[in-house]
């Protein structure tokens, strides 16, 4: 517990030292201090360098932990020099905060980055912040639904496609000949073929 609430009261002094860093006087020679400015402005209204806030807390917390497994007798000696440490290189936020302007300042016109802070400070700005993680989620989902259902007809119609040319390219199989000792229309064979008219047969006995 005591852990986790320095880990945010150093969060909260880079926070402040964020916000020191942003009003600062300008600190390159490449851009105008109006065009620094505007960028510090934009990446505060972006929050642009929010995500790197947790970077010094949480070095600070593993080193803790990893200092008190070896040593669990010195708990309290290194849980107090860990934090003051850590509270003395807080300021040294200010110095990503400048690197973060400089980097906006190089890519974007002044126009550019004033517009940028101007809409991330309106309320359609601030909701796309706030939501724009959730509809990324869902945008990824509905792109795998998306992206399966192409692939699967895709293989399907090129499948039917090359198994129909193949089909059309394949030789015509020709028709059986006919049998030629099958006698035509169902006849009688030809051998002990009954009399014609019904006749009876010619009386061989008779002299």
């Amino acid at each position: 517990m005591m852990l986790h609430k320095r880990v945010r009261r150093l969060s909260t002094i880079l926070a402040a030292s964020a916000v020191l860093a942003l009003s600062s006087p300008a600190f390159s020679q490449d851009v105008t201090e109006s065009h620094l400015k505007a960028a510090r402005a934009a990446v505060a209204a972006i929050h642009a360098t929010d995500p790197f806030d947790t970077i010094l807390p949480q070095a600070a917390a593993a080193l803790e932990q990893q200092l008190i497994q070896k040593n669990p007798d010195m708990q309290e000696l290194i849980g107090k020099t860990i934090t003051e440490k850590a509270m003395a290189l807080a300021s040294r936020r200010a110095d990503l905060e400048k690197e973060a302007a400089v980097a906006y300042a190089k890519v974007f016109s002044e126009k550019d980055l004033n517009d940028i802070a101007t809409f991330y400070n309106s309320d359609a700005g601030k909701k796309l912040l706030d939501n724009g993680p959730a509809v990324t989620r869902d945008l990824v989902k509905a792109a795998d639904i998306w992206q399966n259902g192409i692939a699967r007809d895709l293989a399907q119609q090129v499948g039917e496609t090359l198994a129909a040319a193949a089909k059309a390219a394949a030789p015509a199989t020709p028709a059986p000949a006919p049998d030629a000792t099958a006698p035509a229309d169902n006849a009688a064979p030809a051998d002990n073929a009954a009399p014609a008219d019904n006749s009876a047969p010619a009386d061989d006995s008779q002299n």
